[in-house]
């Protein structure tokens, strides 16, 4: 796979992993031209096939010869860093990079509960993203069409919410877990500039895409992070463009440090994400359309999501890469903070 240049980008300025993306390249100085809109007719543009399912953003590579539209941020970041090396996002230390995989993941899989949750939740949220959205995919849309969009795009999304669990049992798990991590990211953002030093990396992209929507855009989420994190709100003005930094190295904080600085994200994650991650693997492996675990002290009731098994898979495949000096001291950590469940034994 080889990238054009500028690499296309199709995308909307509501989608979270859109936003992370740009951002990205924007820091990394790698040359792109985003258009915002619809994304099936950004993909025709290019008479090529359509990924299964069309996600955002779609990015197209130049594969075999062949332009193939990609969908998947993480796997493209690995690609973009094998063929632009300068400014990278993933710490040079293995033990960092792989504590930052396990954060990316947590930003694109379980902040993004918070953010869909908020969005169609609470009738302030619903009323905004329902009028505004359909405008970002055609700001000229006559009346009457804006209307009928804003009817179906806001039915549609209300019906999807058990895609990421939010339903009235589960919105105070969800709500008191959003809490707690923009005080822990406040904490974090206390001592470095970024997630892991002074630099950002592929996990700061991961969660500043979700916080744009849920700071930037929705009004209750926003509401609360003013209340709790002030950090976090300059910190993601600031993430937007961050093509004037001059990394080097040495701006990576050093492991010891990491392991104090990120334990309470880490207990999060114990607490809400990889009881997900376990009881959805093992209904995907049996086939079981629904899952339930215990999370927070209450139970939780989702469909299986495939994807969701392959990303504890690519985590456990992350920690393989490491020697065995590195692993001990991954599972060291990951055992004080509650996550040693993560790394699946035989």
């Amino acid at each position: 796979m080889k990238s054009l240049n500028p690499i296309p980008i199709g995308g909307n300025p509501a989608s979270p992993y859109t936003r992370k993306m740009v951002s990205l390249m924007r820091y990394r100085r790698i040359p792109y031209a985003v258009e915002w809109g619809d994304p099936r007719e950004f993909i025709k543009k290019f008479n090529i096939e359509e990924p299964k399912p069309v996600l955002l953003p779609i990015m197209i590579f130049d594969v075999d010869g062949q332009k193939k539209a990609i969908t998947d941020s993480t796997p493209i970041i690995r690609h973009l860093e094998d063929e632009f090396t300068a400014r990278s996002v993933i710490p040079t230390d293995r033990k960092l990079a792989f504590l930052n995989y396990v954060l990316e993941d947590f930003g694109d899989e379980w902040v993004t509960k918070y953010m869909f949750h908020y969005r169609w939740h609470f009738k302030d949220d619903i009323e905004k993203a329902g009028t505004i959205l359909p405008l970002m995919h055609d700001v000229s849309l006559n009346n009457e069409a804006h209307l009928d969009f804003k009817k179906y795009i806001s039915d549609l999304q209300i019906s999807r919410l058990w895609v990421v669990g939010s339903n009235e049992t589960t919105a105070p798990i969800i709500e008191a877990s959003y809490r707690r991590f923009l005080g822990q990211l406040e904490t974090c953002l206390s001592l470095h500039p970024f997630i892991l030093g002074r630099r950002p990396s592929s996990s700061d992209y991961a969660i500043y895409g979700q916080l744009t929507q849920l700071i930037g855009f929705d009004p209750t989420s926003s509401s609360i992070a003013h209340e709790i994190s002030p950090r976090v709100i300059a910190w993601l003005d600031q993430m937007e463009d961050m093509s004037g930094l001059d990394p080097n190295e040495g701006d990576w904080i050093n492991f010891e440090d990491a392991e104090e600085n990120l334990s309470h994200l880490f207990a999060e994650i114990s607490k809400v994400y990889i009881p997900v991650l376990l009881a959805n693997a093992d209904a995907t492996a049996l086939h079981q359309k629904t899952w339930t675990a215990e999370i927070d002290g209450t139970q939780w009731e989702q469909r299986s999501f495939p994807y969701q098994a392959k990303c504890l898979k690519w985590i456990n495949e992350e920690f393989q890469t490491l020697n065995n000096d590195d692993q001990q001291q991954i599972l060291s950590f990951l055992t004080k903070t509650g996550c040693e469940d993560l790394i699946l034994r035989d």
